[in-house]
């Protein structure tokens, strides 16, 4: 299952000086968004996937970042500002996101930009080829 978000806001990064009520809205978007896009992404019903990650075996992840623009990027900034993403995932799937096992990967810049999150063994097994 490939997972399909929007480039995360600015204001999510760890760099980003803003107060912190500028920064909740944007957190609260990005882990409804990525919820929903979990929804979306679903190749069968939810129960039947819930099931599947019931337990607590640990979940991989691949997460491909295609930024907006050829700037270059801190890379754990980028990590650090899916959190909430991730956060709705786990929501979606019911399940805790400690679980998570996270591969990142920076691909060539794609506009407007977005972030892949492609869960389950595949992605091991695609990672490792």
């Amino acid at each position: 299952m490939v997972i399909v978000l929007p480039w995360p806001d600015r204001r999510l990064s760890p760099n980003a000086r803003v107060n912190w009520r500028a920064k909740a809205a944007p957190k609260k978007k990005a882990r409804a968004d990525a919820a929903l896009a979990t929804y979306a992404a679903l190749d069968r019903g939810l129960r039947d996937v819930r099931a599947e990650m019931a337990g607590d075996d640990p979940i991989p992840l691949t997460i491909r970042f295609y930024p907006p623009d050829a700037r270059r990027r801190d890379r754990d900034n980028a990590q650090a500002s899916l959190k909430h993403a991730l956060d709705g995932i786990a929501d979606a799937l019911a399940v805790d996101d400690y679980r998570f096992r996270p591969m990142y990967e920076f691909a060539d810049p794609v506009a407007p930009g977005r972030v892949e999150v492609e869960l389950g063994h595949e992605a091991t097994r695609r990672a490792a080829a």
